[in-house]
């Protein structure tokens, strides 16, 4: 392996943060949320990570405005709480028993994948083939009670990918996982720089996540709108959705030939990255990109979102630690970490206000202190990030000659 070096525009301060201790939705202090994220820094470092801090602040506050506002109708429902109240008493047994495949079962079936060719504002690939995929899933619920009620949601029920092969024999495959309400694959080819990684020798697939993108239900107000507006119960099935029908992506890449596949995301497609990680032992690298780990902590730290909290717990009928325990089932934090440590990696904003640099480090630790690389900007502006890209792709090519994969240029 090659030694990192320690491409960091800053220094992050954590010994104000705590250590984390399992479980840990019990033993994270309350205050969690309001901790502060110190950076040593020159002057000119500095005033980009607090600029690019304040954007994120105001951008912030116009998402979450959004998100309580769609959540918010089914919360003051008062028989829908004491339904919502007993159905989130079904996932328990799960998280007690301590493996994460008890919730998250591999598929029980391999549907046929249709592929077409993409729109042609997207990336064409002159040395290989961009397609849309999609498969009918063939994911059920978990909980009888929910079963009925998230089927109904008939356009969720179709996955979608986008995927570039190259010619020739499948090359290593890099997987993109999505932001929250950031589903557009244009988006993501320029905010990642994808094209720059096909360039470099991976085939790479776009992943859209339930209740996104063609996924969205026709009266859903956003792309994601459906994703947390449905209570924690229906928030659990959610994910375990997404990880069924990615694996179903991802078998048919083995099927078809792929070395090795390795998995990347940002924000809530970190946090998915993570939970990935947890489950498939086979991933040659793990690398979040400013993600989240505890969806309850970053409620905490966003206005009006915070506001509704005084809700939760009367929903709920349970403490910040009890809310906590609610999304523990697919944090993270919860699980241990299958990639082998020399394949872990998070990318991590200086300025970042939507999942703040604490998040990253709770990750680190959990991940036994692997390598991070902080940028100097924030969640949506990443500022040097060609310094951040040539890192991931070196890391990533010595993930795979650790699996003994090699990398076509």
């Amino acid at each position: 392996m090659t030694e990192w070096p320690r491409i960091k525009p800053t220094d992050y301060c954590n010994e104000d943060l705590p250590q984390l201790v399992q479980p840990w939705w019990q033993t994270l202090p309350r205050y969690f949320h309001a901790l502060p994220d110190h950076f040593l820094a020159d002057n000119d470092t500095r005033w980009r990570i607090d600029y690019t801090a304040t954007l994120d602040t105001v951008a912030r506050t116009g998402l979450a405005c959004m998100a309580g506002a769609a959540a918010l109708p089914a919360s003051l429902n008062v028989r829908e709480q004491k339904e919502e109240r007993q159905r989130v008493r079904f996932y328990e047994s799960f998280l007690d028993a301590g493996d994460p495949h008890a919730f998250f079962t591999p598929p029980e079936q391999q549907p046929a994948i249709r592929y077409a060719p993409v729109s042609g504002y997207h990336f064409q690939p002159e040395d290989g083939q961009a397609s849309t995929l999609s498969f009918q899933s063939p994911f059920e619920p978990k909980n009888p009670a929910l079963r009925e009620r998230y089927l109904a949601h008939t356009r969720n029920r179709t996955a979608w990918a986008q995927y570039w092969r190259h010619d020739g024999k499948p090359r290593p495959t890099l997987i993109m996982i999505h932001g929250f309400v950031a589903d557009p694959y244009w988006l993501n080819t320029r905010w990642l720089a994808l094209p720059w990684f096909y360039k470099q020798g991976f085939d790479v697939l776009l992943y859209t996540l339930p209740f996104h993108g063609r996924r969205k239900g026709p009266l859903a107000p956003f792309s994601g709108a459906q994703f947390f507006s449905q209570g924690m119960a229906m928030l659990n099935e959610t994910f375990a959705h997404a990880i069924h029908d990615l694996r179903i992506f991802m078998s048919h890449l083995r099927d078809g030939g792929t070395p090795a596949m390795g998995a990347t995301g940002i924000s809530l497609g970190g946090y998915t990255t993570g939970l990935l990680s947890s489950l498939e032992k086979d991933l040659a690298f793990a690398i979040p990109n400013v993600p989240l780990v505890t969806i309850m902590d970053l409620m905490k730290s966003w206005f009006p979102v915070n506001l509704q909290f005084p809700l939760f717990h009367k929903v709920y009928d349970t403490d910040l630690a009890g809310l906590r325990k609610l999304t523990a089932l697919h944090s993270p934090l919860t699980w241990p970490c299958q990639v082998p440590k020399s394949g872990r990696m998070i990318i991590g904003g200086a300025g970042d206000r939507f999942a703040p640099p604490k998040h990253t480090d709770l990750l680190r630790q959990h991940w036994d202190d692997c390598h991070v690389h902080w940028f100097p900007g924030n969640h949506m502006l990443h500022l040097d990030q060609g310094c951040y890209l040539r890192t991931m792709r070196d890391f990533m090519r010595d993930a795979l000659e650790e699996k003994s994969v090699k990398l076509s240029a």
